[in-house]
């Protein structure tokens, strides 16, 4: 809070109403874009596209129609999260980081098939938790 009694971008509008700013508005927008990469990840390997590799003797080896439900699930579930985060609720920032390190998991398991898109989606994933662990912005207090 200021002098004047508004507050500036963080976490309030000046009229009460919740809204996010800075990291956490980043994070959402980051969410929803990372899910909607993860749809279309996941439906391409439902399509058993030509594009993906198919390795022999993996861990973590799957049939890539599996692979394609489990990315299209969390890729929506991802993006859903990031749009509850403009909501500016706690919960939201606690699925995010839960469903961001769900995604992270799925792509380091998902590398052989497709290692740069995995790799891509693991280092917004990581901002995304940097991001909403970074916190909600409040301005120090004055005593």
């Amino acid at each position: 809070m200021t002098a004047t009694g508004v507050h500036h971008g963080h976490g309030r509008a000046s009229g009460g109403g919740a809204w996010v700013t800075g990291w956490t508005g980043f994070a959402g927008v980051m969410m929803i874009f990372g899910g909607l990469m993860a749809i279309f990840q996941g439906i391409a390997a439902i399509a058993e596209d030509d594009v993906f590799v198919v390795t022999r003797n993996y861990a973590y080896n799957f049939n890539l129609t599996s692979w394609g439900w489990i990315h299209l699930v969390l890729g929506v579930l991802v993006a859903l999260a990031g749009a509850a985060l403009f909501g500016g609720a706690v919960w939201a920032r606690v699925v995010g980081i839960a469903v961001a390190g769900l995604s992270m998991i799925a792509n380091f398991m998902w590398l052989p098939y497709q290692p740069v898109w995995a790799i891509v989606i693991i280092a917004v994933d990581a901002f995304v938790i940097w991001a909403l662990c970074v916190g909600t912005g409040r301005e120090p207090r004055a005593d």
